[in-house]
């Protein structure tokens, strides 16, 4: 191979990496009323008591218009609490363009306070995903039963003296 089609390469797979585990670290658990995908990542979750903390991204179906740009996405760090169905932002990152890193606005509150979940927007998807009872595991196939051995008598009541 030419040294030059292998650095070529090699550049090739060094740029692809990222976005091949990007896309690996997000699962797609539903969308919006809007119908904008909502993503977890699964190695963020963890659980204290009722209360489920995540990392849930948005990717808006169309981008939003702003005055300083459109914004196509979102990423929350939220809390969620089962028993009460209730979130708290912990931290929210608005996107103009999450590729690039280019942020439109970053909101990290100081105490974060538990507020209502709208089933219209990310959190009703992640509370119903998060929250969902465990789904049963698969039922075994139960084992045949063997038929009971036939009763014989026992040797001496069939002897006569």
């Amino acid at each position: 191979m030419h040294p030059f089609a292998r650095l070529r390469l090699f550049a090739l797979l060094v740029t692809l990496t990222p976005l091949v585990a990007g896309a690996q670290r997000w699962r797609p658990i539903g969308k919006t009323v809007t119908g904008n995908e909502v993503f977890i990542d699964p190695s963020s979750i963890s659980k204290k008591d009722s209360i489920i903390t995540a990392t849930v991204r948005v990717v808006f179906k169309e981008p939003t218009p702003t005055p300083k740009g459109p914004i196509t996405g979102s990423r929350a760090i939220a809390m969620f609490n089962c028993a009460r169905k209730t979130v708290a932002v912990k931290e929210n990152i608005i996107w103009h363009d999450e590729r690039k890193g280019t942020i439109f606005e970053k909101r990290t509150p100081r105490q974060p306070g538990f507020g209502p979940v709208f089933t219209s927007n990310f959190s009703g998807v992640a509370l119903t995903y998060l929250c969902a009872p465990p789904t049963p595991a698969a039922p075994t196939t139960p084992a045949i039963p063997r038929p009971a051995p036939p009763h014989i008598p026992p040797l001496l009541s069939r002897i006569r003296i």
